[in-house]
């Protein structure tokens, strides 16, 4: 699914499978030592995706361990997103020269637990498009598909500016159909790295064997622009 909505030079790569071959390098092993069979499964299957991408972009696959905040750390030249759901795993790569950063995020394309969670993970605005999409396209976890957009968004705006958002930072609005676009604005502006923040961007998101799947990209400013562009998908 991820390889359909991020075209080069994003390398997408996932599995549905359990991956319980997948191997870790000697340092992985010691930072998911202290994690559960199920939770070290995951780990190694989003890194065996990872790693597979890698080698397509041509770098050499080693230990992608993790950040302060719980981040994958990529080799050096290398923006990265990873995610891992019921019986999904995905990670996402490119060479940082081509692309600012990346965010991909699987979901369950099922209701929320407890439906007042919608008001936790929504604006007004976004809740009253749910409404609508709920009754024309029940086929979709709307108010899933907000919270999988913004964990997309999530993880690309914290690669690119070191800043965390919350779910009240972003506004998503989609189209009416699957497979589709979804655009989001960005209300934060905190103190963070010294660089030009996007107020719009843009990502693709799919809805396919009972999971729902999003990614979203900030490209690369070429020389010369001020990097106010919205950020777009690979596309």
């Amino acid at each position: 699914m991820i390889e359909e909505m991020l075209d080069r030079p994003v390398v997408g790569v996932d599995d549905l499978q359990d991956a319980a071959g997948s191997t870790l390098f000697p340092e992985e092993e010691i930072v998911s030592s202290s994690m559960s069979r199920e939770r070290r499964l995951k780990f190694a299957a989003v890194r065996g995706c990872a790693r597979q991408g890698l080698r397509e972009l041509g770098i050499s696959a080693g230990p992608i361990l993790r950040g302060p905040g719980g981040e994958p750390v990529w080799p050096a030249g290398v923006v990265g997103s990873m995610t891992h759901c019921p019986g999904y795993h995905a990670a996402a790569v490119a060479r940082s020269d081509e692309v600012a950063a990346i965010g991909i995020d699987a979901e369950v394309n099922g209701p929320l637990r407890h439906r007042e969670m919608i008001s936790l993970i929504t604006t007004v605005e976004e809740r009253t498009w749910i409404s609508d999409l709920e009754a024309s396209h029940p086929e979709v976890s709307w108010a899933r598909l907000v919270f999988s957009a913004k964990e997309s968004l999530f993880k690309a705006w914290f690669s690119f500016t070191g800043e965390r958002l919350g779910l009240g930072d972003i506004s998503i609005g989609t189209k009416e159909s699957p497979d589709g676009e979804f655009t989001a604005r960005v209300f934060a502006r905190r103190k963070g790295r010294c660089v030009p923040r996007p107020s719009r961007l843009t990502g693709r998101w799919m809805a396919r064997d009972g999971l729902l799947v999003t990614a979203t990209t900030i490209p690369r400013p070429s020389h010369g622009e001020d990097g106010r562009r919205a950020a777009r998908t690979g596309r």
